[in-house]
């Protein structure tokens, strides 16, 4: 299905740009690990090509244009393209979630910021519960429980970095914790971004980031059981490894502005270990009801595309279709500014 030597490349970007996903994918199965590692591939040069750029508008916008080439059977020429342009034909891939992915990127590009917890779980949907259903559809798993519980994890390991990269973050004037905490708080958003430092309130709120994950993943493991059994280990490895970032930032004492938490290879593999146990080889687990629990309100579209529910795609489209008109005009306003500064520039060499 995906050539080999796109694989390869494929590979070698998640080895160095997603450690954590790279380990947990050593216990999927063959059938699903290269699909799997191709998709995360595009992610990551999706993710990369906007973080990476001072000209975000534009390039988002220019990765609007591989995904409609690659939708379209021509890939740009590029190994990550090739590969997920052959996982979308094998697998069917319901275009709306890579979209979803664009759309939280297109969000980053225009500055949004989150005001609400609700706000940064629609954002976390995007940047990372569309891969869960992503990851769901190579799977073959079209069950809209199973689904659901999937965005929860993808939204839980999102909180996660969020909790993990404040200061980062905060580095690069971006903030995710909801503007609405730090008021509660009692914390001055801007003060902060001009001058991050760690108090106790900063604390607080990345303590509270990392208990709301807490809550998604126990109410992920609820779905596990419903996919097949050679894959549940490779999910329960990301369970654990991810959630072991957030037990990294608490052993840091909260501090992710002066401290970036790592995990140590030994972790990794203790955690491979215990993904190894829970799955305990055999086909069935206990049923939780937690797994009927209705899926996020911010997830619920993913679910609804992933599960090929079509009641929402009328307000999907005119909602991108607004982002990305938004996006357009962002981006001609910043190439105006470009050209009259080289003007300015050159008039007064």
């Amino acid at each position: 299905m995906i050539d080999p030597k796109d694989m390869d490349h494929c590979l070698d970007a998640i080895r160095h740009g997603s450690r954590s996903f790279h380990t947990a994918s050593k216990l999927l199965p063959r059938r699903l690990r290269d699909p799997a590692l191709a998709l995360y591939a595009f992610c990551r040069l999706a993710d990369d090509a906007v973080d990476l750029q001072d000209a975000k508008a534009g390039a988002v916008l220019q990765l609007l244009e591989r995904l409609d080439a690659a939708y379209a059977g021509r890939p740009r020429n590029a190994p990550a393209d090739r590969a997920f342009a052959a996982v979308i034909e094998e697998f069917e891939m319901p275009r709306a979630l890579p979209e979803a992915l664009l759309e939280g990127l297109a969000w980053d590009a225009m500055g949004r910021q989150p005001d609400s917890l609700p706000d940064l779980r629609a954002y976390s949907a995007r940047v990372a519960a569309s891969v869960g259903a992503m990851m769901c559809v190579l799977m073959r798993v079209r069950d809209a429980n199973a689904l659901a519980r999937a965005c929860d994890l993808g939204v839980a390991m999102q909180l996660t970095n969020v909790a993990r990269d404040v200061g980062e973050d905060a580095q690069a004037g971006r903030l995710y914790i909801p503007k609405s905490w730090m008021r509660e708080a009692g914390v001055d958003a801007e003060a902060f971004l001009e001058k991050p430092a760690l108090s106790p309130d900063i604390a607080f709120l990345v303590r509270r980031l990392l208990h709301e994950a807490d809550g998604l993943y126990a109410r992920a493991e609820a779905g596990i059981g419903a996919l097949p059994l050679s894959c549940r280990p490779g999910i329960f490895a990301a369970r654990y490894i991810y959630a072991g970032i957030g037990g990294a930032v608490r052993r840091n004492r909260f501090d992710t502005i002066r401290f970036r938490a790592r995990t140590s290879t030994v972790q990794k593999l203790g955690w491979l270990m215990l993904a190894m146990l829970r799955t305990g080889g055999t086909a069935v687990m206990p049923r939780s009801p937690v797994i009927y629990a209705r899926p996020l309100p911010e997830t619920a579209f993913l679910v609804d595309a992933a599960a090929r529910q079509t009641g929402r795609e009328t307000d999907r489209t005119e909602a991108l279709f607004q982002t990305f008109a938004g996006l357009k005009a962002r981006d001609r306003a910043q190439r105006r500014d470009l050209i009259r500064a080289a003007v300015h520039a050159k008039s007064t060499a």
